[in-house]
């Protein structure tokens, strides 16, 4: 089989896109492949998230993408998993405001604290998981987990995150969204997920 150029990284947001590049920067390297989005197979549709887990739902649009475009491929799914609502919003944190498009993010946000807002600071404990899948034509697909915990704050603190990142309190007091680039890839439940899989991406095509 000749050795693929591209690996496919099924979102269409370019925020994750951005975000992997800098994670898996290194073992794109090493294999000298290119992590494309799945925005440049204008062709593809989006794949129906119906899994009731994090691992099912990256699952499903990996395998997907990798059956459309007979590339390998890359998705992940993620979420905050509050304590307090039993895990919610889990596998539904972005759709859990019902809003869509550009002011989906701050009606998320806003739902969420509405919701929390008479919960007393020891009750807030929350958390992100994120759940990645490497999906390459003839091999079985892989995925990986990784989480971060902290607590929900009281309002969106920082514009260096998106989606619930600015709620996410860590131990060291700031928010997900206060932190720089590379220390949120170091601590993220995106960055240890895909680091995690970048082992799995070299030996697939070292």
């Amino acid at each position: 089989m000749t050795q693929p150029t591209r690996i496919v990284l099924a979102t269409r947001n370019a925020h994750k896109v951005e975000e992997l590049r800098d994670i898996l920067a290194d073992v794109l390297e090493r294999t000298g492949l290119d992590l494309v989005p799945v925005t440049d197979f204008p062709e593809l549709e989006d794949v129906v998230e119906s899994g009731v887990t994090f691992a099912a739902n990256a699952t499903l649009k990996a395998e997907a993408v990798r059956d459309a475009t007979g590339l390998p491929a890359l998705a992940d799914d993620s979420g905050l998993a509050v304590d307090v609502l039993g895990g919610s919003p889990g596998v539904f944190s972005a759709r859990w405001s019902g809003v869509s498009g550009a002011d989906k993010d701050a009606a998320n946000n806003a739902l969420l604290l509405a919701q929390l807002g008479d919960v007393p600071d020891q009750h807030r404990a929350a958390g992100f998981v994120c759940a990645a899948a490497l999906a390459v034509p003839g091999q079985d697909t892989i995925v990986r987990e990784g989480a971060v915990r902290g607590a929900l704050g009281r309002e969106p603190i920082g514009s260096n995150g998106f989606g619930y990142d600015p709620l996410l309190v860590l131990p060291d007091g700031r928010t997900l969204a206060q932190l720089t680039a590379q220390e949120k890839h170091e601590i993220s439940h995106r960055g240890r997920a895909f680091r995690a899989l970048a082992e799995d991406i070299a030996a697939a095509f070292a």
